[in-house]
């Protein structure tokens, strides 16, 4: 199968002030976020990408805006609302610091896949649409362009999580424990055998190995050599 890499939005106005923005309007990258984004896509630069599929949420789709700028030709760029943000319903915009006072608080950190957020969704319902929108997204691009194939999906720092924690075959009560900070890559590479995570919440580093994609699906026994930069 295809290669995805997984780009969190840069930092936003909501990030730096604390607020949880969830799929609120107008929120934008700051000046960090829009700088933190533009690293990422000259770290991507070297990487031919097939395609850059992108949350419909601004911040996500300025970021994709950032790789796509560096990228040669013009990659299928694609909005998909199955990688937007989770709907937090009443908590959408309030502070984070208030919302760790509330019950439902230690729930979210502990076993979040029995979390209903109060008049928005439920954690399991957005992991099940996320992953199920990746694994779509990566069987249509291996069918276009071969097994070699690697493309971009911006999204959201708990849609990212959830979709590792599953590549990871980890229960969504335990994906807390992944971070994804603004504007980093983390790679999976999907096999018919399993899932294969080659990185997680990088912000710096050479991403040039991946230029010829990853083709095979086994694990190299006793961890291998590792990648091979053109």
């Amino acid at each position: 199968m295809a290669t995805v890499i997984l780009v969190r939005h840069g930092r936003t106005t909501a990030n730096a002030s604390g607020l949880l923005a969830g799929r609120a309007e107008g929120v934008i990258l700051d000046q960090t976020g829009r700088d933190q984004a533009a690293l990422t896509g000259d770290r991507l630069a070297a990487v031919p990408v097939v395609g850059v599929v992108s949350s419909p949420l601004e911040r996500c789709r300025e970021t994709a805006g950032l790789i796509l700028d560096r990228q040669a030709g013009a990659p299928y760029a694609p909005v998909e609302p199955d990688l937007t943000e989770c709907d937090y319903g009443q908590w959408q915009g309030r502070k984070l610091s208030d919302l760790a006072t509330e019950d439902l608080w230690p729930l979210v950190q502990t076993q979040p896949s029995a979390v209903v957020f109060p008049g928005g969704e439920a954690m399991a319902a957005m992991q099940a649409r996320a992953v199920a929108a990746i694994r779509r997204y990566d069987a249509a691009f291996e069918a276009e362009h071969g097994p070699g194939a690697v493309w971009v999906a911006v999204s959201h720092g708990d849609i990212i999580k959830s979709i590792l924690a599953d590549a990871l075959g980890m229960h969504l009560d335990l994906f807390q424990r992944i971070n994804v900070s603004p504007a980093s890559v983390s790679i999976v590479h999907y096999s018919t055998s399993r899932p294969s995570v080659y990185a997680t919440n990088t912000e710096a580093g050479d991403l040039s190995w991946l230029s010829k994609g990853i083709r095979s699906s086994d694990a190299p026994v006793g961890g291998g050599a590792g990648q091979k930069t053109p």
